[in-house]
């Protein structure tokens, strides 16, 4: 994230190891594949059932790219959902620069929107950044959130600095930032008001997964709060069969009546 506390992009020691971040693009490619060769062959062999193609039953789900990332990027995630029957929504506010004032004044602006179509509150799924972006959407609207689910997303302080804060840095200098900015994440931190799901990877390669994971809580001590590991990559989280399979799941909750995953961890071999 953003270097607040002027310690120029160190990672304190805490982020990924140099191995795993150079492997990062060559992982994503095979979890990319991998998710599209699945829904293919499911969608060619009729697998996904008329029960399990609506098990959105129509809900709103708001899905937010991570920091540089825009739409194109998230929609292996989008079309899984949209297979399985969930109205899903992109953020259409283009690359995401972080906290400009354009993302600070839009994102709001498009979760209204959506909101204002919907008679039941909206899930709001975020891919890293996106992630910090949807716990900020769930403390200003907590009657309008049904659920977050964060992948990837370094919410906590120690998870501040990143292999991505030079890239934080020189998009505050080229785009800006708002002047709420550090308020923002200051809130965000705070504990979420609707139920959520941090997943996470000790294989990633650009955050640093402890900055990822959250305190737990069940549901009988207020809107329930847990993690998930998976073995994943950063980029590819947003198309890993894993991951999927753990968002479908935890979208498939009724937060009145709320189950906690079956699994600590999600490994290969796990996706139903």
């Amino acid at each position: 994230m953003y270097d607040f506390e002027g310690d120029h992009g160190s990672t304190g020691g805490q982020g990924p190891s140099r191995a795993l971040t150079l492997l990062e693009l060559p992982r994503w490619s095979i979890e990319y594949g991998a998710s599209r060769l699945l829904d293919a062959a499911q969608s060619v062999a009729h697998v996904v059932s008329r029960a399990e193609s609506d098990l959105g039953q129509g809900r709103p789900v708001l899905v937010l790219p991570g920091f540089a990332a825009h739409d194109r990027l998230t929609g292996r995630l989008r079309g899984h959902l949209a297979q399985r029957g969930w109205q899903v929504y992109g953020w259409e506010l283009g690359s995401n620069h972080g906290l400009t004032d354009r993302i600070v004044t839009g994102l709001p602006r498009r979760f209204a929107q959506i909101s204002a179509q919907h008679d039941e509150p909206v899930s709001v799924v975020g891919w890293s950044f996106g992630g910090l972006l949807a716990r900020w959407l769930a403390h200003e609207h907590p009657d309008r959130v049904r659920q977050v689910i964060c992948l990837g997303s370094p919410w906590r302080a120690e998870g501040e600095r990143t292999r991505a804060t030079g890239l934080f840095e020189k998009s505050r200098e080229k785009h800006g930032i708002a002047e709420n900015a550090r308020e923002i994440v200051d809130l965000l931190r705070g504990p979420v008001p609707v139920p959520l799901t941090a997943v996470w990877s000790k294989t990633d390669g650009i955050v640093p997964w402890r900055g990822c994971t959250v305190e737990e809580r069940d549901a009988a001590d207020g809107p329930p709060a847990e993690n998930v590991e998976v073995v994943s990559s950063h980029v590819g989280m947003v198309a890993n069969p894993l991951v999927l399979s753990v968002v479908v799941d935890r979208l498939s909750q009724d937060p009145a009546a709320w189950a906690p995953h079956g699994r600590g961890a999600v490994h290969p071999g796990a996706v139903s």
